[in-house]
């Protein structure tokens, strides 16, 4: 009988000969292997979740390869069977719940405090949905709310640490935090297909501007207009939208340039990175971390 594994990650790519192929991470309580399907189209094949398994495995370089056609797609598995466990779930409401309240001491501007609660409601239903990557870090559904609450969670413990308290306005942080994916609504599917926008626009802009509609909504006074120290306040914000993968190689359009900006940078890797160790196995090659994983 063929061994069943259930898919952890999925990532779809295009061979030299312009075949289709994917590279999935599979696991089983035995073991977690990485193999690289043939033939398979873009549309087609396992998603995360789901179980397979094969007729045929062969090495290829430092993984597993298979046909399509060597490749049985099972169902999604219920609670109740042995490998549902091993697939990354989203965490649960109330734990976003208790990490928001918890942030929400530290705040004193009670418009953007306000602003944090209404907004945390609304982004915990979708992000409970979509993965926050198609590979690399948090590429499962739901992944999205895990790594955002994450960097929350994280802050909860460096805020009140930060060696210099006083020049962060955690509110900044916080909305930055909440919103720096934002996009990714918006670049792919609730299975991690990436989407046009995906290409066209990239999940930062979306981002930050969707971000700078909802700042602007908020201080615009009844006159239509918006103070000029508010403006500020709200490229304030943005920027640490604009400014969180840190460096302009990684695709960041701007440079940290205020300590919000600066920290949530720190915090969006360390909750990245962690999660890359995690699911990479014993002695494989972490190409996002221009490593070799040792598990100990």
């Amino acid at each position: 009988m063929n061994k069943e594994y259930i898919v952890l990650s999925r990532q779809d790519s295009v061979a030299r000969n312009n075949a289709p192929f994917v590279t999935l991470k599979i696991a089983n309580k035995e073991e977690k292997l990485t193999i690289s399907v043939f033939d398979v189209p873009k549309a087609g094949g396992p998603k995360v979740g789901q179980l397979v398994s094969f007729v045929n495995m062969r090495d290829y370089q430092d993984r597993k390869s298979a046909n399509n056609t060597d490749m049985r797609v099972g169902a999604f598995p219920t609670e109740e069977h042995p490998l549902y466990a091993l697939v990354p779930r989203p965490i649960k409401r109330e734990v976003w719940n208790a990490t928001i309240e918890k942030l929400l001491t530290f705040c004193t501007d009670e418009r953007l405090k306000g602003f944090i609660q209404q907004h945390a409601e609304k982004l915990y239903p979708p992000y409970s949905k979509y993965p926050a990557a198609t590979s690399v870090h948090h590429a499962f559904p739901g992944g999205l709310a895990n790594h955002t609450w994450q960097m929350l969670h994280l802050l909860e413990g460096v805020f009140p640490v930060y060696p210099y308290p006083e020049d962060i306005k955690v509110e900044r942080v916080i909305i930055g935090i909440l919103f720096h994916d934002w996009g990714k609504l918006c670049e792919y599917t609730v299975e991690g297909e990436k989407l046009e926008n995906g290409y066209l626009l990239g999940h930062i802009y979306m981002s930050a501007n969707y971000l700078n509609n909802l700042l602007r909504e908020l201080y615009t006074d009844q006159g239509g207009k918006i103070a000029e120290s508010d403006k500020r306040e709200i490229n304030f914000i943005v920027h640490c939208v604009l400014a969180h993968h840190g460096q302009l190689e990684y695709g960041s359009p701007v440079l940290p340039c205020i300590p919000e900006a600066q920290l949530i940078n720190y915090l969006d890797n360390i909750s990245a990175k962690a999660d890359i160790f995690t699911n990479t196995g014993n002695l494989e090659k972490a190409f996002s971390l221009g490593t070799t994983v040792v598990k100990g």
